[in-house]
């Protein structure tokens, strides 16, 4: 009972609590406004809110400044774009095979060459204007003979009249009989196709000698090119090597031409005899991969020719399926006259320790070609056109961008009885290859193309280029102009230019003739640049230019090629593929 007493507690009334609680508030309401202050304050302290601490962290930071911005923006631009599936077949994709060490052959340079120091490698590189990047550089070679290639290939350079190599040929030869991966920038007209034609000759040899090819097998080396005319040249080197090999006694070596139209059938018939060599456009050749007409299981040597042009979007998917025929790792070389930061981030990730050989700023234009640009009304083209020709014998060729244009020309130099032939994507195979064959023949003095005939194509002895339209991008400039002025010989570059050309593009040739040290045209020299600090953000970058196309005239923010793209892509995503498409929806 006692205990009970002790743990009584007084029952208070509902209104009663009711009256305390309101009391108690009341006296907190009445502390003084300095205590609840200095509470506030004391609360503030232990635990800051985000907005203090952005602030203070903005604070912290060391001051970026504009120029570093940029060159920031444009890093950030470049990683977004090389982000992409790397140039390796689903098999090693899906195993996680890479490959860290270069596929090896048994060429060697003779003693004197393997005992140069590095201070003499690099004098002849000085003296040569050759620019490397790479881990264990092969030496330069000055000479032919000093390479090692059989006697009847050595006869055959010399009736060439190819008596030296040249530049990127004393430097890019060396480093691929070594067998080692190479990115080959140098301009058009340098010599390119012998250094990637001359290795693949030699390993199929070897091949052959140390097993003869069987019924089906092959290939062993693959050539890689964007158009059927670059194909075509390029298969014609390869022969012209190849008959004085098989006359002197050497083992048959059979390179297959494999591109589109022409007939399946009589490639098909190489194939069963065995062919060591393939030179070919994505189309057919992926094609012939896929109806398993042709397999890669013993390829192990790949050229891409006129690189940018293959793996910038055009045929970047069709190169990817034919990497993913390959069965083992092989040696991958990528060449070109333009090759963008872009576009060498991205091939690298195909290439295993490559050696980059440089012989003139990727893009730069060739110094043995006098460019001339004059300012020429839309309406008064075509009729000073005739006036142009009469600067040079011929032969000259025209570029154009559209087909209409290379129509209207031809047929209008053909009423003025000039001997002009025109080539362009629309006409057929037949055509074209009529066209190309009069026009190296010398039966024809003047070609007009669009730029199909830009890329690569090698015409003797061409003495002058007129552009009749300003192409777009500045690299179709390079490669245009890139077709005179070939192998030392000096040539005439006359290009048209009025209001319909964009101010980006003609910053970019402006800049591009002050690199070359031509002549600027007063309409060009009133252009304003675009950066006013754009020595800085090169200075800062290390990248000269756009890094995505090579214009020198502006910086990859304000790109027109990437700008064009990044439409095209929008567009694409936008398309209702479910839909009839509306008005002949179903075409």
């Amino acid at each position: 009972m006692d205990m009970e007493e002790d743990d009584y507690q007084e029952y208070i009334p509902v209104a009663k609590r009711r009256a305390i609680e309101a009391q108690k508030i009341l006296q907190r309401k009445g502390k003084s406004a300095l205590e609840d202050d200095f509470e506030k304050s004391k609360l503030a302290e232990a635990k800051p809110s985000l907005l203090v601490k952005a602030s203070q962290l903005k604070r912290d930071q060391p001051e970026i400044s504009q120029t570093e911005q940029i060159v920031q923006q444009e890093k950030e631009m470049i990683e977004h774009l090389s982000d992409r599936k790397t140039l390796m077949s689903v098999r090693e994709l899906a195993k996680g095979i890479t490959y860290t060490e270069p596929l090896l052959t048994g060429w060697k340079p003779p003693l004197q060459i393997r005992r140069m120091s590095r201070k003499q490698c690099d004098a002849i590189r000085k003296q040569w204007h050759i620019i490397v990047d790479g881990e264990d550089i092969p030496p330069p070679i000055k000479n032919f003979r000093e390479m090692r290639f059989p006697e009847p290939i050595l006869k055959k350079l010399k009736a060439k009249g190819i008596v030296q190599p040249t530049p990127i040929q004393v430097q890019g030869l060396p480093v691929i009989l070594t067998g080692r991966d190479m990115i080959g920038i140098a301009f058009t007209g340098s010599g390119k196709t012998l250094v990637f034609v001359l290795p693949m000759i030699m390993i199929a040899l070897q091949e052959e000698i140390m097993m003869p090819i069987a019924p089906g097998e092959g290939p062993f080396g693959l050539i890689i090119c964007p158009s059927r005319e670059l194909a075509r040249q390029t298969y014609e080197v390869v022969e012209q090597f190849l008959i004085p090999m098989r006359e002197a006694g050497y083992p048959e070596l059979r390179p297959l031409l494999c591109i589109g139209g022409v007939d399946m059938r009589s490639q098909l018939e190489v194939v069963k005899k065995g062919v060591h060599i393939v030179v070919a456009t994505p189309g057919r050749l992926k094609d012939m991969l896929a109806k398993k007409k042709m397999n890669l299981d013993n390829c192990r040597y790949l050229t891409l020719d006129e690189a940018d042009r293959l793996v910038d979007l055009g045929f970047e998917d069709d190169i990817r399926e034919v990497f993913d025929h390959f069965k083992a790792q092989r040696q991958t070389l990528l060449f070109s006259a333009t090759m963008p930061t872009k576009i060498q981030n991205f091939a690298r990730s195909a290439l295993v320790k490559p050696v980059t050989v440089n012989v003139g700023r990727a893009g730069a234009a060739n110094l043995d070609v006098i460019q001339e640009v004059e300012y020429v009304k839309q309406e008064a083209k075509i009729v000073y056109l005739l006036e142009c020709l009469q600067k040079t014998p011929p032969p000259v060729l025209i570029f154009c961008e559209n087909k209409a244009d290379v129509d209207d020309i031809h047929e209008y130099l053909l009423l003025k009885g000039v001997e002009a032939v025109a080539i362009h994507g629309g006409k057929d195979q037949e055509e074209r290859e009529y066209a190309i064959m009069s026009f190296k023949a010398g039966k024809k003095d003047v070609l007009v193309a669009t730029d199909v005939a830009s890329k690569g194509l090698d015409f003797p002895d061409i003495q002058h280029v007129i552009n009749y339209d300003m192409p777009a991008e500045i690299e179709n400039y390079v490669h245009r102009i890139g077709r005179t002025g070939r192998c030392g010989k000096t040539g005439i570059a006359t290009t048209f230019i009025n209001k319909n050309q964009s101010e980006t593009t003609l910053l970019d040739l402006k800049h591009l003739l002050q690199e070359a040290k031509q002549r600027i045209p007063p309409v060009l020299a009133e252009l304003q640049d675009l950066n006013a600090d754009g020595e800085t953000i090169t200075n800062a970058s290390g990248v000269k230019g756009c890094a995505y196309c090579g214009g020198l005239g502006h910086r990859i923010r304000d790109c027109p090629k990437l700008e064009h793209q990044r439409s095209q892509q929008l567009a694409n995503s936008r398309r209702d593929y479910f839909g009839s498409g509306g008005y002949r929806g179903e075409i």
